[in-house]
């Protein structure tokens, strides 16, 4: 099995919506994300895929949080914007994107130093 990881980075804002209903205070994160792609098989050239093709797919998606309040895009409206539904979202953006042979393992969020959620199939 061969494996490749890119990594990107993004400000956004988030809010916790917590068990009482009520929400964090709005406060930004610095995030960096990693995603992790597989192959039981080389391609042609010798490569799982291309690093930059996979960094530009992972900056397309990320793109969509730059310098954003997490909690005003949709799919946060009805999934708290933690760090566990934010790589959730990236995967599943991220996965039907790839080329059939590669497997997406996971992707990993960073909110803060010493603090990652990790989501995977």
């Amino acid at each position: 099995m061969f494996e490749i990881s890119v990594e990107t980075h993004f400000n956004a804002d988030h809010e916790l919506r917590l068990p009482d209903g009520t929400t964090e205070p709005a406060h930004s994160h610095d995030w960096i994300v990693t995603t992790s792609v597989s192959s039981e098989k080389l391609n042609n050239i010798g490569i799982v895929m291309n690093f930059h093709k996979l960094r530009e797919i992972l900056k397309n998606i990320t793109s969509e949080f730059g310098g954003k309040n997490l909690n005003k895009m949709e799919y946060f409206e009805k999934n708290n914007p933690s760090a566990e539904n934010v790589a959730k979202y990236i995967f599943e953006k991220l996965e039907p994107q790839l080329p059939g042979n590669v497997k997406l393992e996971y992707v990993s969020v960073i909110e803060e130093p010493l603090c990652r959620a990790i989501f995977r199939r």
